[in-house]
């Protein structure tokens, strides 16, 4: 392990030990915004130092054994266990260089996940309502919870819009890397020739915005209109005014509500997500700024950028930003995308290690 890393291990350490006293003072909890941004920081550290203490005991088991070598009786044994702790200790290493790169503040916060259908109408949407249900699994997998935000059905079902909330262990670090067009070739159930056809969505996942202090709205930027909820067809589903368009004047975002019959809940899911896309607005902003000088490998988050195909016919899904093709279609539109997802994760870090190594060469 390098000098400078080591030493900055130390570091982390001893902020670990200022976290675990200031979260256990009694008043720690008063500034929410502040308490949670301490118990993001603490949870991040507790694994980076754990997993420096198993270096640490690696480099311990190192010097033992090699103080045995001398001993004919036991020089065997002792290269053995040499070179097993050599080899945790090398683990140790990689891990602690993967944990240690430059950290995405929002990898360990809930998200909001919108499925808009695009080109090739009627079969968009069906394929809309194809990629929620993946999500869903996926998200059933990991343990997280899903929650139905908003929703626009198409008369033939699937969804023109549909918003959801999945909350959960870091599911922002899972499906960052989901937004962009996804594409669909199949021959739709409509489709009387057997011709196949090919439709997109848009995936936006943006990252949840902390309820207090984070994002500020002025009031005075917002037009509220209220309006009755609708279904699909355009059949009323509720006949009071519950349901709620917001418009962020300033930046002309529009966030609109109606799942609830609620217009008060309407109002406050509609509030969340509005602060979200705001959130997310001034998160790309800054990673286009970062990104005026290299080209991340796994896409820059642009709604407009293709990212993945799924081809029905053939059987697979490719994922143009790694030239990944996996021939298990129905597992994958089945929820199981982690051997994608971890691809993409790799891919990221990859990229930052190398450029971690070209800034310190």
């Amino acid at each position: 392990m390098k000098a400078s890393m080591r030493a900055r291990l130390e570091q982390l350490a001893l902020r670990l030990s200022d976290l675990n006293t200031l979260l256990a003072a009694q008043d720690s909890s008063r500034d929410a915004a502040e308490f949670r941004r301490l118990h993001r920081e603490h949870a991040e550290l507790t694994q980076v130092i754990d997993h420096f203490e198993n270096f640490r005991r690696a480099q311990s088991d190192i010097a033992a054994a090699e103080q045995m070598l001398s001993d004919p009786e036991l020089a065997e044994f002792a290269a053995e266990e040499c070179a097993r702790a050599d080899e945790r200790s090398r683990a140790e290493v990689a891990t602690l260089e993967r944990l240690m790169l430059p950290g995405d503040p929002n990898d360990s916060r809930n998200v909001f996940l919108e499925i808009r259908a695009g080109t090739g109408g009627d079969e968009s949407a069906l394929f809309a309502g194809d990629l929620l249900r993946m999500y869903t699994r996926y998200a059933e997998l990991h343990g997280w919870k899903v929650e139905l935000v908003s929703e626009s059905q198409s008369e033939l079902g699937g969804y023109r819009e549909v918003i959801v909330r999945i909350t959960g262990d870091s599911v922002y670090e899972k499906l960052k890397f989901e937004s962009g067009v996804h594409r669909v070739q199949r021959v739709p159930e409509t489709e009387a020739q057997g011709r196949i056809h090919t439709s997109a969505c848009t995936v936006a996942v943006l990252a949840e915005a902390d309820e207090v202090g984070e994002i500020d709205v002025d009031p005075e930027d917002l037009r509220i209109d209220v309006f009755r909820s609708s279904g699909a067809g355009g059949q009323h589903v509720n006949k009071t005014e519950s349901a709620v368009r917001i418009t962020h004047l300033p930046t002309g975002i529009v966030v609109e509500c109606q799942d609830d019959r609620s217009q008060h809940r309407n109002r406050d899911r509609a509030m969340t997500v509005l602060r979200s896309r705001l959130l997310d607005r001034r998160t790309r902003e800054a990673h286009e700024k970062e990104a005026a000088h290299r080209k991340s490998l796994v896409g820059s988050g642009d709604r407009s950028e293709r990212i993945r195909t799924y081809n029905f016919p053939q059987g697979r899904v490719t994922d143009h930003r790694i030239n990944l093709t996996l021939y298990k279609i129905d597992r994958i539109i089945g929820g199981e995308l982690d051997e994608i997802i971890d691809g993409l994760t790799n891919a990221h870090q990859a990229e930052l290690l190398a450029e971690l190594d070209e800034a310190s060469a």
